[in-house]
Parts: C-alpha cells; sequence; structure tokens
C-alpha cells in the first residue's frame, strides 16, 4: 500500500513539494476591488481556503505546500489591497474605506460561492487566524475545520503589546529602529503616529514609515533572524501595502469588540480544530491562543517550544501539516 506521507519522508522540510496553480482569475468584489485568487492540487479533492496574514501579506507559492495536493484543492487569494489583487495599497492614491474585516468575510464567501464550493477547511495564520475565526463565526455552516497559527484577535492589549512598547523589553535595539521615524512628542501613540505618515501621499514621508513598520514585524517573527525575510519585507511597494492596510486595521482594532473573537469561540465547538502556537512567540504571545483554547476547549491546542511567530519554522510547519493531514483522511 502506497503511504500517503511517502512524498514528504524524502527530505527533511516538513513542507509538499511546490506546486503551480491550475486555475487562476481576479474576482470582483465591489467598491472598485478586484481581488486575485488560484486553485492547485486535486480539482476533485477536498476544498480548503488559506487565509494569509498581515493583514496586507499577500500569498506566496510555498503557502500551497501546507497541504497535500493529492488530497487538497487548494484555494489561496490575495485580501484586498495587496499581493495581486487591486488597486494596490501601496498606490498614494489607495482608497481604504472598502477594506475591513467585514468586507473581508464578504469576499471570502462570494469567492466559495462563485467556486461553487459547499463547504471548505479554513486555514489562517496570524491576522489570518483572526479572519478564519471571524469569517467560520459568522458562516459556520460554510466550514468544515479550523487550522489556525498563531492566534491574534486584535484586542487591545495584543495591538499595546507589540506596537506600543511592550515588546521592546525583548528587542530593545529593533525598538529604536521602530520608533526613530516617529518624532519624541508623538511616541505615546505609535500607531495613531505612524497612520499620519503612511496616509501622506510623500513617498519621501510614506515610504521610510512603511519601511519601519514593515522590518520591525519582518525582525521579530522568527525565533533566529531571518536577513531574506527581513530584505523581502521591506521592498517599497509590497512593505508600504503592508504596512498601509495593517496600521488601516489596528487603528479600528479590527472592527471588533475587544473580546468579539474570543467571547463567540464557543459557537464553533462542533467544528473540529487545530491551534499551532510557537512557545517564543513574540508577536503574537501565546496568552491569546490560551485565552482562545479554555474559551472553546473542544479546540487542540498544539504549543511548539522550539519556536517563534512564523510559518515556515520547521516545528510550526510540521505541526501545521499534521492538522492539514490528519483532516484530510477524516
Amino acid at each position: 500500500m502506497k503511504d500517503p506521507d511517502s512524498k514528504k519522508k524524502r527530505t527533511r522540510d516538513p513542507l509538499y513539494p511546490p506546486i503551480e496553480p491550475y486555475e487562476t482569475g481576479m474576482l470582483l468584489v465591489g467598491d472598485g476591488h478586484r481581488v486575485y485568487w488560484e486553485q492547485s492540487g486535486n480539482p476533485e479533492g477536498k476544498p480548503v481556503v488559506f487565509l494569509h496574514g498581515g493583514p496586507g501579506a499577500g500569498t506566496s507559492a510555498w503557502h500551497r505546500r501546507f497541504f497535500d495536493p493529492e488530497r487538497y484543492r487548494i484555494v489561496l487569494f490575495d485580501q484586498r489591497g495587496c499581493g495581486r489583487s487591486t488597486p494596490h495599497a501601496s498606490d498614494p492614491e489607495a482608497d481604504l474605506r472598502y477594506n475591513t474585516t467585514w468586507h473581508l468575510v464578504a469576499d471570502i464567501e462570494l469567492l466559495r460561492r462563485n467556486l461553487g464550493i459547499e463547504q471548505w477547511q479554513v486555514f489562517g495564520g496570524s491576522w489570518g487566524s483572526a479572519l478564519a475565526l471571524a469569517y467560520a463565526q459568522t458562516h459556520r455552516e460554510s466550514v468544515t475545520e479550523l487550522v489556525l497559527r498563531g492566534i491574534f484577535t486584535l484586542r487591545r492589549h495584543e495591538l499595546e503589546w507589540f506596537y506600543e512598547g511592550g515588546a521592546a523589553s525583548i528587542f530593545p535595539d529593533l525598538w529604536e529602529e521602530f520608533i526613530a521615524p516617529i518624532p519624541v512628542l508623538e511616541r505615546t501613540h505609535l500607531i495613531e503616529a505612524y497612520h499620519r505618515r503612511l496616509s501622506d501621499p510623500d513617498p519621501e514621508v510614506h515610504i521610510p514609515a512603511a519601511t519601519a513598520w514593515s522590518r520591525w514585524e519582518a525582525s521579530t517573527l522568527t525565533l533566529r533572524p531571518d536577513p531574506d525575510l527581513v530584505a523581502g519585507m521591506t521592498e517599497p511597494a509590497p512593505a508600504t501595502a503592508f504596512a498601509r492596510i495593517e496600521n488601516h486595521f489596528f487603528l479600528h482594532e479590527g472592527w471588533f469588540d475587544e473580546q468579539q473573537l474570543i467571547d463567540r469561540a464557543p459557537c464553533l465547538r462542533d467544528i473540529p480544530a487545530v491551534i499551532v502556537q510557537g512557545r517564543y512567540d513574540v508577536c503574537t504571545p501565546i496568552m491569546t491562543a490560551w485565552d482562545l483554547h479554555r474559551a472553546w476547549p473542544e479546540a487542540e491546542l498544539v504549543v511548539v517550544d522550539d519556536a517563534g511567530h512564523s510559518a515556515s519554522e520547521p516545528g510550526i510547519a510540521a505541526a501545521l501539516v499534521a492538522a492539514t493531514d490528519r483532516f484530510a483522511r477524516d
């Protein structure tokens, strides 16, 4: 009998081999936005949708590799304003008024219906975990399972930890670089101070701010420094879109009530779920994953003791693939 995991055993890489999409398209979602989507893997397989982080990070080819391509119909899409979706938030004229959590939730459901999918597994990490929870709590009937990583719910203390000085106690050197573009008198409200600069149409103002914002996040995502990741995330166009969209969402606290995603988690108790969390995640500390698990004990919590935030870290990637493999067999 063929071992379904034999493809991964050829290498220490926990992810499946790279694949290309068999179909791509642009979905008209309204408000002048066009959302890029793609399908890969098995057209007759179990449907799964991948929700990327940020918000504003976009998808990458390696995101397809969390899923067995023989058993999954893999759907990736770039959320409004980033990746290959248009208009791109790096454009100084980009209007973010119609880029909110609830617009994205509606986009996911529209994409599901347009692809003719009755139900699908929802996979999301970091911001993608918040979006996955918001989507599942709104459209429970559309979700077969949830795979969540690096839990982030945009509560005030989560945002203050990472963007208002808490994480500076661990990365004081990197924090100095993050606050450098902001005058001393504005540093008591950094999200608001960055918003003023990221909203400025002058590239000499918004590009340095976007680069500093994106470098702070890229430098703290992994347990050990990853210069290639930092370089990729600080390219001007993607960094500007990423920083503008993130800051826009954080300024509005995701358009959530303070405890909304945690308080409503019990409504998901009948949906099989796995939560994967790095023990030393500085961006989205384990406290939020723990709060979610306490509110939703039916969800399995997997703590990876030698990992930070990034899904690229081997322990996190292995735990995520183990979850998708298990659900593919169910």
